[in-house]
């Protein structure tokens, strides 16, 4: 049952041209070494492989490791809470005490004026004194005395006199 054909049946060519026929691709053979940096083989969604230029992977993030606590960051978080404790106790120590300290200052003060006033009046007693001792007759009058010092040259050695009249 195989008949004869009086024709040949071929496959289409190009541009009608009888006598063409395609031929298969060659693709060329790339080595490893030969792809450049950032281009490497991708495949597509349609299932072909190519070459493309990628992204550098970028390595997983690290998971952090716990660190040991220092000790000087346990030393301070344990003085925080006791250096305010402190600090607060005496702030209610001193609003209790102030108003003991508000007369204790207004008791300095009057002992100041007291010691500046007895001070003051105990000169001029003395003053007083002398003044009246100088005029009743009863002593020789106020004292002078004089002091004649000479010396000879720059580093000399000096001599005086003292003369009282």
């Amino acid at each position: 049952m195989h008949s004869e054909t009086p024709y040949e049946i071929t496959p289409a060519t190009r541009y009608g041209d009888p006598y063409y026929r395609p031929t298969t691709v060659q693709r060329p053979v790339i080595l490893p070494a030969e792809i450049p940096p950032g281009v490497d083989w991708v495949t597509l969604p349609s299932g072909a492989r190519t070459l493309a230029y990628t992204h550098p992977a970028t390595p997983p993030p690290a998971i952090p490791v716990s660190q040991p606590i220092p000790a000087w960051a346990k030393t301070t978080a344990l003085l925080a809470p006791t250096v305010g404790g402190g600090i607060a106790a005496a702030g209610i120590g001193l609003s209790y005490a102030a108003p003991g300290l508000i007369a204790m200052s207004h008791a300095l003060w009057s002992a100041a004026a007291l010691i500046v006033a007895a001070v003051t009046a105990i000169l001029l007693l003395i003053r007083t004194a002398r003044r009246a001792t100088g005029s009743r007759g009863g002593g020789a009058g106020p004292t002078h005395i004089t002091q004649n010092i000479t010396a000879t040259g720059l580093f000399g050695r000096a001599n005086g006199t003292i003369n009282h009249h």
